[in-house]
């Protein structure tokens, strides 16, 4: 045995030792409930490759024996993470909830209701559309390989191609799962189907070299110095993989698609489906992390409407926007020319500079509203073009947690005409700042709490943060005040979240016709017929979480209302700011509890 082997031998076994030395004190070593809660995270995320990458600890380290693989989509790995969850909640009540005080008992609390609520959705095992027009493996796993998986070396290319692989089988799986779900009466709508298929068909139709998941390629190799043969050798593996293991079973899926059109109808709600009446009581319960009932968000959402529409249409009154009614007199400005960009290169990548002129215009004022302030860059980019079809006008993806990925805001440039200049503004305050940006950067901040604490998995609070930041923007840091358009924008923003609040429920729990959906949110919002059709059928597929969004803002609203009423000259919005996200996501009954006891601390 040379010396180097010797050497080589003597580290591995060292490494071993401590890597042993390491499980046995976690393991075994007495925990408080913060360190418990850790463990049943990690233990998690361990078990998806996917989610190591998303968090950006330990890629492209001595500890990376992940980023190879993707997760496993079997029922029986389904029923292992069942299991698992199951243990953990029996194993919190060792540490809770007497004795606990201050963030303990808040980790507690909330971990308690976290698992509670999935081990409740468990008994739903065909509970939705598993391969849709916008999520699912079909759509999410080639973004996933595109914009997560970082290619910094040749061995982390290496592991692509390896994720590649990968992929096949995850596909493989996936349809057998999918058609467990159609034999237990679980089919999507035709026009789902029909937008899936046309997302399918579209992710494949240029074959293996132009597909992006090689298309891609080239510019992340170079970009770390290969060589024009190692780069041509790469893409080479990268296309046969594609066209051999990748695309034939796109097209298996595809086939099952078509075959399914027969025996499917154009119903939309969840009802549509065994127990959905249930799974929609469910979801609405997890989502709003609230007891309302679907009749009581129902109306909250009709009251909204009717009063952010008196509030459009004296914005319109004064600007003298014309038409026979609130539609058309929307529809007439969205569509005025002199607020769209062209829908070109140029265009498009002047709507990204106004975006960037609006995030530091937000930044240098934000000081006055918040103690902590993201140290996360955030970066502004278009959709991916093989996902515009499908995608919302925009969304925001959270920055890793080592640091080595900044926050992201896609901005959907599908077709410009869709995001008039006027609308930017609150869009960027939404996905950006001090929206999803400011909240989920400023989680990953928060020390001495579980990982859980730090990832923010409550809708309600998080997407109900994002609004209540579009009324920050124009109640307090005055972003709208020489800009009536703007504060339209804003309006019909917030009017968009509470039309949700109706066709949500209309379409899941009143049985509501896709067309009835649209028909109403094109009357109330001016939106286009081709953004409504994208949003309603989203919630089809999704049933109630776009109730999330004003549900939340309404509940921190109410929040800071009381917190100024009892406090008086003692309420500084800074603080209260500071309490709420660094606090991290939470349930909104415990977000209450929480206000509460600091109000009280206060006085």
């Amino acid at each position: 045995m040379t010396l180097f082997a010797k050497i080589l031998k003597w580290a591995l076994g060292l490494l071993l030792l401590t890597l042993f030395i390491l499980s046995f004190w976690f393991w075994f070593t007495p925990v408080g409930v913060t360190n418990y809660i850790n463990k049943v995270s990690y233990q998690m995320i361990l078990n998806s490759p996917q989610s190591l990458t998303s968090l950006g600890l330990v890629d492209n380290t001595f500890l990376d024996f992940h980023s190879g693989k993707l997760d496993d989509y079997s029922q029986e790995a389904e029923e292992q993470e069942q299991a698992l969850i199951i243990r953990a909640r029996e194993g919190l009540d060792r540490y809770g909830p007497d004795g606990l005080e201050g963030q303990e008992l808040i980790t507690w609390n909330i971990a308690a209701w976290y698992l509670d609520n999935m081990i409740s959705g468990f008994e739903f095992e065909h509970s939705g559309y598993r391969i849709n027009q916008i999520s699912g493996v079909t759509v999410n796993l080639p973004s996933f390989l595109t914009d997560r998986h970082q290619i910094v070396s040749t061995r982390s290319a290496e592991r692509y191609l390896s994720r590649l692989q990968d992929f096949g089988r995850v596909l493989e799986e996936v349809t057998v799962r999918f058609q467990d779900d159609v034999e237990a009466g679980v089919v999507p709508p035709i026009f789902i189907i029909d937008k899936a298929l046309l997302g399918m068909n579209q992710f494949i139709a240029g074959g293996a070299s132009d597909n992006p998941l090689v298309s891609t390629l080239p510019a992340k190799l170079e970009s770390i110095g290969m060589s024009p043969a190692d780069v041509s050798s790469f893409v080479s593996e990268a296309e046969s993989i594609v066209s051999g293991e990748i695309i034939p079973r796109y097209q298996i899926i595809i086939e099952i698609f078509e075959s399914l059109r027969s025996i499917s109808n154009n119903e939309a709600g969840i009802w549509r489906i065994p127990r959905g009446e249930e799974i929609y009581l469910h979801n609405l319960r997890s989502i709003t992390t609230t007891d309302y009932s679907p009749g009581d968000i129902h109306q909250t959402g009709l009251s909204e409407v009717s009063r952010i529409n008196a509030e459009m249409t004296e914005i319109l009154d004064a600007q003298g926007v014309e038409g026979n009614s609130f539609a058309e007199r929307m529809n007439n400005i969205m569509s005025d020319e002199r607020y769209i960009y062209s829908n070109d290169a140029q265009g498009k990548e002047e709507m990204i500079d106004q975006l960037y002129d609006i995030y530091e215009s937000i930044m240098s004022q934000a000081e006055d509203y918040f103690i902590t302030l993201p140290p996360q860059e955030l970066e502004i980019r278009p959709v991916p073009e093989f996902a515009q079809a499908s995608a919302p006008g925009g969304y925001y993806n959270s920055p890793a947690l080592d640091g080595s990925r900044p926050g992201i805001f896609y901005i959907n440039q599908n077709n410009t005409a869709d995001n008039p200049s006027w609308t930017l503004p609150t869009l960027l305050v939404h996905e950006g700042a001090p929206g999803h940006h400011f909240q989920i950067a400023s989680s990953q901040l928060i020390e001495g709490v579980p990982l859980l604490r730090r990832l923010s998995p409550f809708g309600a609070y998080v997407e109900g943060w994002a609004l209540y930041s579009e009324y920050l923007a124009q109640h307090d840091m005055g972003i709208y005040a020489d800009d009536p358009l703007g504060d339209l924008g804003r309006l019909q923003a917030e009017m968009f979240r509470a039309v949700r609040l109706v066709v949500d429920t209309g379409m899941h729990a009143f049985r509501w016709s896709r067309e009835e959906a649209i028909e109403y949110m094109i009357a109330n919002t001016g939106m286009t017929e081709a953004e409504v059709t994208r949003e309603i059928e989203r919630y089809i597929v999704w049933p109630g979480q776009a109730t999330a969004y004003k549900m939340g803002q309404l509940a921190i609203i109410d929040l800071r209302e009381e917190a100024e009423a009892r406090l008086g000259d003692q309420f500084d919005i800074r603080e209260l700011h500071e309490l709420i996200l660094m606090n991290g996501a939470m349930p909104l009954n415990l977000l209450s509890e929480s206000v509460n006891d600091w109000i009280n601390n206060q006085l």
